[in-house]
C-alpha cells in the first residue's frame, strides 16, 4: 500500500451544519492538523454524545460547549493564518460554527439556566433542581438538535483530516 505524502494538498468537499452550506477546497497540512485538533476536542466532549434524560447535568453540558470557544480560539491562533478565515477553510468553518451554531444556543440557554440555578433551594441537589426546572425537557431537546449539527461538523473535520475519506 502506498504511503500518503502528508505535505500534499488534499481536495476536500464537506457539508456543513447550522445552515453554513458546503465547502470545497484543497486543504494543506496546516489546515488538516488544525482540523484534527478541533475534531479531537469535539468528539471527546458531551457536545456530540447523546445526553439521556436521566444522565448528566445540563449545566455541565453548557459549560463543556462554552469551553469550545476558548479551545477553538487557541487552536486557530496556534495554527496561524494558514488555516484561513474564508468560507472554504478550516478557520472559516470553525468560526462559522461558533458564531452560527454555538453562540445563539448558549446565548439563549445559559442565562435562563443561570436564573433558575440562582433560586435553587439548599436542600435540593443540582440534579434534582434541574429536573424540577420547567424548561429542562425543552433544553434537552434543543441540546439533542445541536448535538446532531455538531456531529455533522465533526464528520466534516474527519473528512478534512483524512480519517474519514
Amino acid at each position: 500500500m502506498a504511503k500518503r505524502d502528508p505535505a500534499k494538498l488534499k481536495k476536500v468537499s464537506v457539508s456543513l451544519p447550522f445552515g453554513i452550506g458546503s465547502a470545497e477546497w484543497e486543504a494543506d497540512l496546516t489546515e488538516r492538523k488544525a482540523a484534527w485538533s478541533l475534531y479531537v476536542e469535539l468528539v471527546t466532549r458531551i457536545a456530540i454524545q447523546p445526553l439521556e434524560a436521566d444522565q448528566g447535568l445540563l449545566r455541565e453540558a453548557l459549560t463543556s460547549l462554552y469551553s469550545l470557544f476558548g479551545t477553538t480560539r487557541e487552536i486557530l491562533k496556534e495554527a496561524g493564518p494558514d488555516v484561513g478565515a474564508s468560507h472554504d477553510s478550516v478557520g472559516g468553518i470553525a468560526i462559522a460554527v461558533l458564531n452560527n451554531g454555538l453562540r445563539p444556543f448558549l446565548a439563549k440557554w445559559h442565562p435562563l439556566l443561570q436564573a433558575w440555578e440562582a433560586q435553587r433551594p439548599t436542600q435540593l441537589s443540582p440534579k434534582e433542581d434541574e429536573q424540577n426546572w420547567p424548561e429542562e425537557h425543552k433544553l434537552r431537546a434543543e441540546l439533542e438538535s445541536l448535538r446532531k449539527e455538531l456531529e455533522q461538523y465533526a464528520n466534516a473535520l474527519a473528512i478534512i483530516t483524512g480519517v474519514n475519506d
